[in-house]
């Protein structure tokens, strides 16, 4: 049983103050500062000038006056600020997407709120190359990148892996959200769970502008859910060295989905320190979300896939709940010691708490079954990085050298009660009393350790610059270890794994043109062995490390009004499942080929798109069981979105808003009996911006789902998950 589908208890009373009292806190210094920042900036110079490269006294070797892009700076949007023109990029920092042998899309702020988007699945659905699920049993989410699922666990926050909310993460504190698409064991190391083979996610939270904020917005569904959202933003100091950015949001209601209700609460307190030379930021974010009666996944045992039941029907049962409480914290801190030359060092810390009942029924030829699953679960994870990030010059050649380290460790604890199963139906659902507990483990008042895994890394790489860099050459190596001990739930150790892998990277990047940059990378991704599940009779063992390997070549375009990308891509990964003899095990590989193509910005004044296509051809190879050269589960072959804004001329400040999303069929099993027909989704909008009352405000309403199609979204895990029904989506946000 994977930690990703444990679910959360009460914190204890003592965390919640001593969590209120650090926010608090932190507020209370961030705004007593003002009269520090004056006596600070007294002593420095507030000039970011580059020094003269002629006073160099090397004469092979040239330092170069440039320096990395500051966190607070964030990389510039395209027409209409919803996708940005760069990113991070993890041990390469902040760079310009056109500079990178990479495939990244980062959406803004910008775009989760003219979007009205909740969770980042809102976020993605933006996006070609992604689909989003829900994971197995929970109502965690899991993103699709290129075919191959990646679980919440292995979403970095700040550049930090481990530390983000695991299961839900609200975006009401994100200032970007950095999609990576591709295997990316150099950038950021191996994932903690190792589902980061398609590619990663990354989540930067906001922080201080230099214009003042003061943001309120109110929020509605037409279901009945409310919310509002407060983004307060300040600097202090004479050069504004001092920053605060305070975001606090609460939601409550039912949603779209007939009994399914939620409840969230996010506070994020940013803090910002910018120097001459020094930069320091602090993080505080608590996350509480509560689901109950949530519409779960549907587990298919049969030989037909049933049909959907109607949009908004709910056959979950009504005591089933998912409670999820994250406290996070992060340090960084950078300092430039030399022209050129930048030093880093972050650490962070999660502490998670959840409970949940579940109860996903089961579809049989003989009927449909269920049975409840409660889950007390509760990590502490930290994580860190230090490292260098320089520039010099050899002769006509430039190099942008970095060192970097990285270290996170989770330590997660669980116990489970579980029922005997009962009868229900998908489309008459019987709601039945919680049933007896027939099994449990572990102590349900205390959960103890049940894994502790712990991830080591150590990364090097030059970019060699020829011909004015108008050719980039990058050459880099990851040497990762990966140490995982399991325990069961009477405590004793069932596993100790201890391996270690060094990952290369290649990279090319071809400027003809200024705005045009040709691209290819060979890459690869890593992961621990994947875990027997409790259906192999090998359950609970460890598999060697996996290594898979991606091929990528590309084009991108950028004159900054729009850009667009072309890749083609390879992605191969070593293939687990249980065989004819019931042992969980490596054999063979699952192959992804595919092509990309998007555009994102403002072509023309005044209207602005997002929209693209990804075709994917997926096989199983070298494998047994009838399932050599059939598709892998959960991948489509081909997905397209198209989004559009247009600025109405005739009405000064009214923009009209329109998305189709296209997806293809999903086999559910890998002999390739099953699958789930092709699906199309409308979605409409509309947001008008005028001054009330001298203030500025946007009104805005969406339709998500317009026609109400009751769909089978995904099948990725070789479960059902069904796509949500018409949702209407009303807010209006007033700065002042």
């Amino acid at each position: 049983m994977s930690a990703s589908r444990f679910d959360s208890t009460q914190p204890a009373p003592a965390k919640v103050s001593a969590i209120r009292t650090a926010i608090l806190a932190a507020i209370a210094i961030a705004f007593s500062v003002p009269t520090l920042a004056v006596a600070q900036s007294a002593a420095s110079s507030g000039t970011n000038a580059a020094p003269d490269r002629s006073d160099s006294t090397l004469p092979s070797v040239k330092v170069q006056a440039s320096r990395e892009t500051l966190p607070g700076d964030l990389a510039p949007t395209y027409g209409g600020g919803q996708v940005a023109r760069g990113a991070d990029f993890g041990v390469l920092g902040q760079q310009k997407n056109i500079d990178m042998p990479f495939s990244m899309t980062t959406y803004t702020s910008k775009l989760i709120e003219d979007q009205q988007a909740r969770t980042i699945a809102d976020v993605l659905a933006n996006d070609p190359a992604v689909r989003t699920a829900y994971g197995y049993g929970n109502f965690s989410q899991v993103y699709v990148i290129r075919g191959f699922q990646l679980t919440g666990d292995d979403v970095s926050l700040n550049g930090l892996y481990g530390i983000t909310p695991r299961q839900l993460v609200a975006t009401d504190a994100l200032e970007r959200v950095d999609l990576f698409k591709g295997a990316n064991a150099f950038l950021s190391g191996a994932s903690p769970s190792g589902s980061a083979v398609g590619g990663g996610l990354n989540l930067q939270l906001k922080r201080a502008d230099d214009k003042p904020l003061t943001r309120v917005t109110v929020e509605g569904t037409g279901s009945g859910e409310i919310g509002a959202h407060v983004d307060v933003g300040r600097r202090f100091g004479s050069e504004d060295q001092f920053g605060i950015r305070v975001n606090q949001a609460n939601h409550d209601g039912e949603t779209s989905i007939d009994g399914e209700h939620r409840r969230d609460n996010t506070t994020a307190v940013a803090l910002d320190w910018r120097g001459d030379k020094v930069r320091l930021s602090a993080d505080l974010l608590y996350q509480r979300q509560r689901v109950n009666g949530g519409r779960p996944t549907v587990n298919v045992a049969g030989n037909f896939v049933p049909e959907t039941p109607s949009a908004t029907y709910n056959y979950a049962q009504n005591w089933a709940y998912s409670s999820l409480k994250d406290t996070v914290g992060i340090l960084r801190a950078e300092y430039d010691f030399l022209p050129g030359w930048t030093a880093y060092v972050a650490g962070g810390a999660r502490h998670t708490n959840e409970h949940g009942e579940y109860s996903s029924p089961t579809v049989r030829n003989t009927g449909t079954t269920a049975s409840r699953l409660g889950v007390p679960h509760q990590e502490d994870a930290t994580s860190a990085e230090a490292g260098v990030r320089g520039r010099f010059n050899t002769g006509p050649v430039s190099h942008f050298v970095t060192v970097g380290a990285s270290i996170v460790r989770i330590d997660s604890q669980s116990a489970y009660t579980l029922s005997k199963s009962f009868t229900t139906d998908l489309y008459n659902t019987p709601q039945v009393p919680s049933p007896a507990t027939a099994y449990t483990g572990g102590n349900l008042g205390d959960p103890q350790t049940v894994a502790v895994n712990l991830m080591r890394s150590v990364a090097v790489s030059d970019t060699l610059g020829f011909l004015n860099d108008r050719v980039l050459f990058t050459v880099g190596a990851r040497h990762q270890e990966i140490h995982s001990n399991e325990y069961g739930y009477t405590g004793k150790q069932t596993e100790a794994y201890n391996d270690s892998i060094t990952t290369p990277l290649f990279g090319l990047v071809v400027k003809p043109w200024q705005n045009v940059a040709f691209f290819a990378n060979r890459s690869e991704a890593l992961a621990a062995g994947q875990q027997a599940p409790n259906t192999a009779l090998n359950f609970g063992a460890l598999l060697p490390p996996e290594r898979s390997k991606q091929y990528e070549v590309g084009v991108k375009y950028d004159n900054e009004r729009f850009g667009a990308s072309l890749a083609a891509f390879q992605i191969e990964k070593p293939s687990t499942f249980v065989n004819g003899a019931g042992y969980f095990v490596a054999d063979g590989d699952e192959r992804h080929r595919g092509i990309e193509a998007s555009i994102y910005g403002e072509p023309y004044k005044g209207v602005r798109v997002i929209a693209g296509a990804t075709y994917i051809n997926a096989q199983q190879l070298n494998t047994t069981g009838g399932t050599d050269g059939k598709r892998p589960i959960g991948v489509p072959s081909f997905m397209v979105n198209v989004g559009a804004e247009y600025d109405v001329p005739t009405l000064n400040g009214l923009t009209l808003t329109a998305r189709w999303t296209h997806t293809g069929p999903q086999y559910l099993n890998a002999t390739n009996t099953l699958s789930i027909p092709t699906w199309d989704t409308f979605d409409l909008g509309a947001r008008y911006a005028t001054v009330l009352f001298s203030r500025p405000t946007t009104f805005r309403a969406s339709v998500l789902n317009v026609a109400n199609k009751s769909y089978w979204s995904s099948t990725i895990g070789g479960y059902l998950t069904q796509g949500a029904p018409r949702t209407v989506l009303l807010s209006m946000t007033t700065d002042f």
